[in-house]
């Protein structure tokens, strides 16, 4: 039998490219590349399947102040019919709606953020009457003057804020049942005093700080010109912007910046979105929920100390239900309840619609009792949004 025998030759390599596949269909010549025609435009390449595109409207509506900022309209259309006659829209009635707005606003804010971290501080409204107390108390019957007082105070809320971040992060508590006793804690007293405003007028720092109006020599100016009104002795009507409406949008403007633009506000999201997560990857979770609560017993001792320049007394009970309303706002303003999602500029915009709405229906027919209302209905609407919302993002991920 014949014994065949192997090739002792090495396999000829199988072609590696598009080239040498073509040379060897090609006869062994080399491959000819056609360039494209002068002006063409260059090749596009494959779409991907895996990506999406979405509208402008889906793009829009899925941003967190979308739907406030749709509210404030519509708010404002509603009373642009209703009320246009009234003077809600001349520059007094809207320095009023106005500043109610900016007094929330300023509280609202510092809630959101909280909120945006998955946390909540009930001890807001108490901490408003307490810091004014604490302000007021020493100029008034004991000579202190008023700006070491209000430092005091302003020191007072930012322990009273660190306490309670601690108590949170420390012990695992809900922060709803922590701040919750410090509502009642810091609510104790009931005491009322009058007469801080006037010392707070003769005070430099806290007069330049919050009392008073801004830009009152161009108010004037306008009047004299006629195009605002004037009283019967030529003075306006309206003699500047209040410090309220600056240090709202002066808090809004730098939180806003702080959350979509530095390193802490992502952090701000990771804590929110999940802390074990955001804990395994190097996020100080402690540091930033303890800062965010002492941020918002700083936005309360701010409310504090403008109220009481602005109204000439304190009280325990200013800031009754002022953390539900601040609350409030920010759900308005596309906050979820469960952290991780929402936006400042949504939180300016839903204490705009509060404090327009306050304001607005009194210069309407209707029944003030009907306000509370709303802001049932407003905030379940908000929260069923919200909800659809975070439905949307969580299927999206």
């Amino acid at each position: 039998m014949e014994t065949i025998q192997p090739d002792p030759r090495p396999p000829e390599p199988l072609p590696t490219n598009d080239a040498q596949r073509t040379e060897e269909t090609n006869g062994g010549a080399a491959p000819k590349i056609v360039p494209p025609p002068p002006g063409a435009p260059p090749p596009q390449p494959p779409a991907d399947e895996r990506l999406r595109t979405l509208s402008t409207f889906h793009r829009v509506m899925g941003r967190p102040e979308s739907a406030s900022i749709a509210g404030a309209v519509l708010v404002f259309v509603v009373f642009a019919l209703s009320a246009s006659d009234s003077g809600m829209f001349a520059l007094d009635g809207v320095i009023n709606w106005a500043t109610v707005s900016a007094y929330l606003g300023i509280v609202a804010t510092g809630a959101c953020l909280l909120m945006i971290a998955g946390e909540f501080d009930l001890s807001l409204g108490s901490m408003i009457g307490f810091t004014g107390m604490m302000a007021a108390i020493p100029p008034l019957f004991y000579g202190v003057p008023v700006w070491i007082a209000m430092l005091a105070a302003l020191a007072c809320a930012l322990l009273i804020g660190w306490v309670n971040g601690q108590l949170v992060v420390r012990t695992g508590l809900p922060s709803f049942i922590v701040t919750l006793g410090f509502l009642f804690i810091l609510f104790a007293n009931r005491t009322i005093v009058s007469g801080i405003g006037d010392l707070a007028a003769q005070d430099p720092v806290a007069s330049f700080l919050f009392s008073g109006t801004f830009a009152n020599d161009l108010f004037t100016w306008a009047g004299k010109h006629g195009w605002i009104t004037t009283l019967d002795d030529g003075r306006p009507l309206v003699r500047g912007i209040p410090k309220v409406i600056l240090w709202w949008a002066f808090i809004a403007v730098a939180s806003s910046y702080r959350l979509t633009h530095t390193r802490f506000g992502n952090w701000i999201f990771a804590v929110g979105g999940d802390a074990n997560a955001a804990k395994n990857v190097g996020v100080p979770v402690r540091r930033v929920k303890v800062s965010l609560f002492m941020f918002t017993a700083f936005c309360a001792w701010i409310f504090a100390m403008l109220q009481i320049c602005d109204v000439g007394s304190a009280a325990a009970d200013r800031g009754l239900q002022k953390e539900f309303e601040a609350i409030i706002a920010a759900v308005i303003g596309g906050t979820l309840l469960t952290g991780g999602y929402g936006s400042v500029v949504g939180a300016t915009f839903g204490a705009l619609i509060f404090g327009v709405v306050q304001i607005g229906i009194t210069y309407t027919n209707v029944n003030s009792d009907w306000f509370r209302v709303f802001l049932g209905a407003m905030l379940l609407v908000a929260v069923l949004f919200n909800n659809q919302v975070r439905k949307r993002v969580t299927e999206a991920r």
